[in-house]
């Protein structure tokens, strides 16, 4: 870890007025002010107060990083890592990240300046290049979202394998001309892209044909279902199901379904992911996947929690959940 000798050194400022810029003093020459904080960024430099912090107490906090705070997905998995930690005697501090890299950095920061002892990536939005060295600065556990980029624990599920059987269940039913919906492209994670690719395997199994137009990215939640409705009902040749990918998703396409001569699941069929409370209450009834949402929650923290007291981690170990197909209605 950097020292103020070493930031010193860097800047080619002295010791002494490095210390007075950490400590916000008024009168330090302004290039000199300059020159000391990029040196401190390079070097990653945290100040003597926060690495005390460190060698002494812990905070007892633990980061938790999400993409979307009005998820559902998200609400459920972050309230089983809540009652998991409470029970440690740990807190959680809620990052939403809105799909930002640079949000996720500075939650990030949160780690480096020993605010938090551990955080939880529940989503990834930078390359883990970037997210790598703050590991040196606490340990850090993925869960739902995953990167072949890195060996540190991850708890989740197959999302190959899931969507491998979501198309499967589409062809079973005698659909041939199937779309898919996924989400944001990020270049931290394989979630989105192994979805694809198990979609695509079945129909290859199949020997069926994939129209690109049936592929909708950035599909995310229900106004996107919304739009991507509106533009099946604008193609000339049209798919007759689509694996949304997420039931937001699905249930914008079902409800602007009700508006137009395509039905569901008439016309077409409709297969979410995750079984959210919706999934069981719209109609017709939402057929999905079913994400063990509550048991992946508390698997993460339970291991994050058993890093922060016993110094030790799984290193390398992956753990992969069931999932099921709930058939509804559509």
């Amino acid at each position: 870890m950097s020292t103020i000798k070493d930031v010193a050194k860097l800047s080619g400022i002295s010791r002494s007025t490095v210390s007075r810029v950490i400590n916000n003093h008024p009168y330090v020459n302004e290039e000199k002010r300059i020159r000391v904080k990029a040196a401190m960024k390079e070097l990653g430099y945290v100040p003597n107060s926060s690495a005390q912090r460190l060698r002494g107490s812990k905070t007892k906090t633990i980061a938790v990083l999400i993409s979307r705070i009005v998820n559902p997905f998200f609400s459920g998995l972050v309230d089983a890592m809540d009652s998991v930690a409470t029970e440690a005697g740990f807190q959680l501090i809620l990052c939403n990240t809105r799909g930002s890299k640079e949000r996720e950095m500075t939650y990030l920061n949160l780690l480096r300046t020993k605010q938090v002892d551990g955080v939880v990536f529940a989503s990834i939005e930078n390359n883990w290049d970037d997210i790598k060295p703050y590991l040196a600065y606490g340990p850090i556990v993925l869960c739902n979202e995953y990167t072949d980029q890195t060996d540190i624990p991850s708890f989740r599920i197959n999302h190959f394998q899931a969507s491998y059987e979501a198309t499967l269940h589409f062809i079973k039913q005698g659909k041939t001309r199937i779309g898919l919906c996924r989400g944001d492209e990020t270049i931290g994670s394989n979630l989105g892209s192994d979805r694809e690719k198990g979609f695509l395997k079945a129909l290859q199994d199949h020997q069926l044909t994939f129209n690109e137009q049936w592929l909708f990215r950035n599909a995310t939640n229900f106004n996107d279902g919304r739009h991507v409705f509106q533009k099946v009902e604008r193609m000339s040749e049209r798919p007759d199901a689509i694996f949304t990918g997420s039931d937001e998703v699905a249930t914008g396409i079902i409800s602007e379904s009700r508006n137009s001569s395509i039905h569901v699941p008439n016309d077409l069929s409709v297969i979410g992911f995750d079984d959210q409370q919706i999934a069981d209450v719209i109609t017709p009834g939402l057929t999905t996947i079913r994400q063990p949402i509550q048991k992946m929650g508390e698997q993460t923290m339970q291991h994050m929690i058993h890093i922060l007291t016993n110094q030790t981690s799984l290193i390398g170990h992956t753990e992969l959940l069931k999932t099921e197909l709930i058939v509804r209605g559509t």
